[in-house]
């Protein structure tokens, strides 16, 4: 690891005036960045803490309608205090990685390094969440741009996301044993306006909504809807994990259990 200076400011203004300096970089829960600059694959002169800032963190909602969760946020903190608000999300908060993980990891810091294979993504792109910054909103739609890229500018920092709670939900992800990142994740979420499915861990592109099994759930929510479907395997990850086609396979066996899990 090479040597840095370390800031740990207690504002976000604070912390943009202090990634404004050459070389700077924003350090969250730092599960993804710290192995990179110990591997030397990552050299920034500047880590900027953002878990001293008391605004980025917490949990809070009404119920029904919303939850609104701080950047900075860790995964630990979802999981027990999402529930009360959005039970699939805490679900899936739970299921990150392990003890030591959730409760460094946060959740700012998981959509802002927008791994392939990360849970947060499917949650937000399910639920049509909104991250906000300290410079504006994004749609999730608009937000995820492929993978370990997103809308984020120079500078910007996520500080909270915004989940519409749907009627019913549930994600479902079937984990790589020794990382426990999803080697396939989806998660369903049924609202008013019909169902949207997002999958995580599949696919070359990173995060991605699957519209054939969203039009199929929207008219009828049930796993059997789905009979008939497929999914293409072009553009899906293949590794020592599994093959393109497994996962192809995988997305549509996982919206069915997540289907189930959510009735």
């Amino acid at each position: 690891m090479h040597n840095f200076d370390f800031v740990k400011p207690a504002s976000v203004a604070d912390a943009v005036a202090a990634l404004a300096a050459e070389g700077a970089q924003a350090l969250s829960g730092g599960m993804t960045l710290l192995p990179t600059m110990k591997q030397r694959l990552a050299a920034p002169e500047v880590l900027v803490s953002l878990t001293g800032i008391a605004e980025l963190r917490g949990v809070s909602g009404r119920a029904g309608a919303s939850v609104t969760i701080g950047g900075a946020t860790t995964h630990a903190t979802v999981a027990a205090e999402a529930k009360a608000f959005y039970p699939a999300l805490a679900a899936l908060a739970g299921q990150i990685g392990d003890p030591a993980v959730r409760n460094r990891g946060t959740i700012g810091g998981s959509l802002a390094n927008n791994d392939p294979s990360a849970c947060y993504p499917s949650a937000a792109l399910a639920s049509g969440a909104t991250i906000t910054t300290n410079q504006r909103d994004i749609a999730a739609e608009d937000y995820f741009q492929g993978m370990f890229a997103t809308a984020l500018g120079e500078g910007e920092i996520i500080t909270a996301v915004t989940f519409p709670i749907p009627e019913k939900a549930a994600y479902i992800k079937f984990a790589q044993p020794a990382s426990r990142f999803a080697l396939v994740g989806v998660f369903v979420a049924k609202y008013a306006d019909g169902v949207r499915v997002a999958v995580t861990g599949a696919s070359n592109d990173g995060v991605f909504r699957w519209a054939e099994g969203e039009a199929a759930l929207s008219g009828n929510f049930n796993g059997s809807a789905l009979e008939g479907l497929s999914v293409p395997s072009d553009g899906m990850i293949a590794d020592l994990h599994g093959t393109a086609a497994y996962r192809a396979h995988l997305v549509k066996v996982l919206t069915k259990r997540a289907v189930a899990a959510a009735m």
